[in-house]
């Protein structure tokens, strides 16, 4: 596991990652210790899309636990206030009609399955947790699409970003 800060501060580092959902949340954690850090997230309905989008996505994604997708990549966001000070129309605006956030990253899609849980509104230090998991054949393609992301005028209102990646053996 690695754990690389992109924007703002980074998180320790940690032996490795264990995911909980409200279904399966463990009495007791397997971990030998208190861990470094703990995020927390929901998943919510699809913003920003319009149905025409939404459609495309839903025939086209792949889900998550697939047996080939040994590798994954957990990357937390926390955007700006100027960010969160915008409408939701101006934010669609940047987030597809200019950064063409869904439109772009169709294309890596099922090879790439990915799932984003809000955290904006729990209170956690992040507003998104987006968890992708790909087959180690399509390394190159998930590099491809976060570095198209990270090069969009919605990525100029990201002020903290860790990218965290897996693999599985």
């Amino acid at each position: 596991m690695s754990v690389a800060p992109v924007a703002g501060e980074a998180l320790a580092a940690a032996s490795h990652l264990e995911i909980a959902t409200t279904s399966n949340i463990p009495a007791k954690s397997s971990a030998p210790s208190k861990p470094p850090w703990k995020l927390t997230g929901v998943a919510s309905y699809v913003r920003y899309v319009e149905r025409p989008e939404k459609i495309a996505l839903a025939s086209i994604q792949a889900g998550l636990g697939r047996n080939e997708a040994t590798r994954a990549a957990l990357i937390p966001i926390r955007k700006s206030s100027a960010w969160w000070e915008l409408t939701q129309d101006e934010r669609r605006k940047i987030f597809e009609d200019k950064s063409r956030h869904i439109a772009d990253s169709l294309k890596y899609l099922p090879a790439i399955a990915r799932q984003l849980y809000h955290c904006r509104d729990l209170g956690e230090p992040f507003d998104f947790l987006t968890w992708f998991e790909y087959a180690s054949e399509h390394a190159a393609d998930f590099e491809n699409l976060v570095r198209h992301l990270r090069g969009t005028e919605e990525w100029n209102y990201v002020e903290r970003e860790v990218d965290i990646r897996l693999e599985r053996e």
